[in-house]
């Protein structure tokens, strides 16, 4: 398999410009080299035709999804192949994740965490210093 991603009817991609920016959505059509009829039934995300530069494509692919769908049974699809948690292994959700996790830190939650990063660094620090002192 290569490690591509290809622009295909049933691709899942993530929108990162515009109203629905941060959203899933599926590729149920293409319209031309530079822009494709996407829909997110699960996520809110009307359909529309969108630049593909608006979007960024995810590993993720729906199985046996014909061409220009209907909504609902996009969304019967999407259940079905339990796509939100299969997006939510991904590493690049995870990512994501992370990332608003830290931006919703207060002051004080980024005072704790850098106490317990450098009570690691000092546990670390002193089995290193054991091992050279064995050697």
């Amino acid at each position: 398999m290569s490690s591509q991603r290809f622009v295909e009817v049933g691709r899942v991609v993530l929108v990162n410009y515009g109203p629905d920016a941060g959203k899933l959505a599926v590729i149920v059509d293409i319209v031309d080299h530079n822009r494709v009829l996407i829909d997110g039934p699960t996520t809110d995300v009307n359909r529309q035709a969108i630049g593909v530069k608006r979007i960024a494509l995810t590993p993720l692919v729906l199985k046996k999804l014909p061409r220009a769908v209907r909504t609902g049974t996009l969304r019967k699809v999407v259940e079905a192949q339990k796509l939100s948690e299969q997006w939510a292994k991904t590493g690049w959700a995870k990512k994501i994740a992370s990332r608003e996790t830290r931006k919703s830190l207060t002051d004080f939650d980024r005072f704790k965490v850098m106490r317990y990063k450098k009570q690691v660094r000092n546990v670390v620090n002193v089995e290193v210093a054991k091992l050279k002192k064995q050697k």
